[in-house]
């Protein structure tokens, strides 16, 4: 009986933990955009890793380029084609979205970059729709990304 309550509070904390994350997740992907030229800011409710914010926890530094900008961001459509489980959702002038499908359990994160006017950098986001914990998926995924375009000189 004992160890059916335990099992009882746990799937119980549990599915409370993924509903708050789900929920956050979804008006994030929903609400994805630039805020005064910066991406969105990370939150401790989804795992997460952003150029934009200085804080250690989720601070991954964004990519340089030495290539004219059209040009890099052209390439990294294309390293991002060969992502696997990633799809491109929108392209703007500065502005990439993608989403990254997880290999087992199917979550997605939402992956942008931006490109800012007058430098020559890009600054990634990534973050889980659902997921607190990701084991590092986020930061490992967009450090392929820029090892990738290292590999092609942009």
């Amino acid at each position: 009986m004992i160890r059916y309550f335990f099992s009882f509070i746990l799937v119980t904390i549990f599915s409370f933990c993924s509903l708050d994350s789900m929920a956050y997740g979804t008006e994030l992907s929903r609400n994805s955009f630039l805020v005064d030229g910066n991406l969105l800011p990370c939150s401790s409710k989804v795992a997460c890793v952003v150029s934009s914010q200085e804080e250690d926890k989720f601070y991954i530094a964004p990519i340089s380029y030495h290539i004219e900008k059209n040009k890099a961001k052209e390439i990294l459509l294309k390293v991002l084609t060969v992502v696997p489980r990633t799809q491109v959702i929108e392209t703007k002038e500065n502005y990439i979205i993608a989403k990254a499908k997880g290999k087992f359990l199917g979550r997605i994160d939402d992956l942008e970059f931006y490109f800012p006017p007058d430098v020559s950098i890009i600054k990634m986001r990534s973050a889980s729709r659902s997921n607190k914990f990701d084991l590092g998926l986020n930061r490992r995924r967009l450090e392929q990304i820029r090892l990738a375009l290292k590999e092609l000189n942009v």
